[in-house]
């Protein structure tokens, strides 16, 4: 057990799914446990760990697979959903619990959502943020931007392995804050974001603040840089190579919704929900979603919804908590 940089957090290892296993935990309660997203790390969560363990609750956010103090097993075809999946059951079994609710933001979604899809029995409800529910389709996304015709998307560019990578490591720092702020809500170059690199490379597309947003200071860029230098970028990139291998394995689950209680969060102006099919999969919610205790956009906010407006984000979290 080590303090971390967060007052009353503390990190501890275990071993889940075979995988050694770090993770930052606060409070004691019912057990919600947080999902990070890319190219982040339990820090993500910091302000959520703090407000709702005070709110009653043992709150949990490991770094995830290929992240951080986690391990980042060598073969690409290790980080499908199904793993993810599993690295968060077995972590609920590791921390003594039977239960959980759990929460995701980005990448970390996806894996919030089919956890309660596949385990409803584990995760008694869900939080996510930023990517919307959708259950398994008819066609995976990398086929579904080739038919679109388009081929200078972000996830496609992550599929080669060692690329993104190389580029990403010459300068982490500086990687990293021109992805944090592309990404939020005080970006407003209209022409700027990775999501079409019409540069041809992920950060051509970015750009450097003048001055550090308010969510984010020396200090966090810090600590997030640290964990790339040690860590690297290609387990969470190995996260992306496995799209259509997930697609193929969740043929079982095809327009299956999720029944237990849910909520949704996701910022005005998260690039994420202007992806051609997010506003359908919003739209569908009563369908797929039929448990859905709120869907919340919160005005002005961008990627990082849950840095960005930490209070607000903490408020709708806790009082779907506590309503639980």
């Amino acid at each position: 057990m080590t303090s971390s940089p967060v007052p009353g957090v503390t990190l501890k290892t275990t071993t889940a799914n075979n995988i050694h296993m770090r993770y930052a935990e606060a409070g004691t309660g019912p057990l919600v446990l947080f999902c990070h997203g890319w190219p982040e790390s339990w820090y993500s969560w910091r302000h959520q760990l703090q407000a709702v363990s005070a709110a009653g609750f043992r709150a949990v956010a490991p770094d995830m697979r290929g992240y951080g103090g986690t391990q980042s097993p060598e073969p690409i075809d290790q980080y499908t959903l199904f793993h993810l999946v599993g690295d968060m059951a077995e972590l609920v079994k590791a921390l003594g619990e039977t239960k959980a609710v759990i929460v995701g933001h980005d990448w970390g979604a996806p894996v919030a959502w089919h956890a309660a899809l596949w385990r409803p029995d584990l995760f008694t409800a869900v939080s996510a943020m930023s990517v919307p529910y959708a259950p398994p389709g008819y066609i995976d996304i990398l086929s579904a931007l080739e038919k679109l015709g388009i081929d200078n998307f972000y996830l496609q560019y992550f599929q080669k392995p060692g690329v993104a990578e190389a580029e990403l490591q010459q300068d982490i720092r500086g990687a990293l804050l021109k992805l944090y702020y592309t990404a939020s809500g005080e970006m407003l170059e209209k022409d700027k974001g990775f999501g079409r690199l019409t540069g041809g490379t992920l950060l051509a597309n970015t750009v450097a603040p003048q001055a550090l947003p308010a969510w984010l200071s020396d200090a966090d860029l810090d600590y997030y840089a640290g964990e790339f230098a040690r860590a690297g970028f290609r387990g969470g990139l190995n996260w992306y190579r496995n799209l259509r291998r997930n697609w193929e394995l969740s043929g079982p689950w095809r327009g299956q919704p999720i029944r237990q209680p849910s909520q949704f969060i996701a910022g005005s102006r998260d690039g994420v929900l202007r992806f051609p099919a997010a506003k359908s999969q919003l739209d569908a919610y009563p369908t797929t979603l039929p448990g859905l205790r709120g869907s919340h956009i919160l005005e002005g906010a961008g990627h990082w919804v849950q840095q960005e407006r930490a209070a607000e984000v903490n408020r709708l979290l806790i009082e779907f908590l506590k309503g639980l």
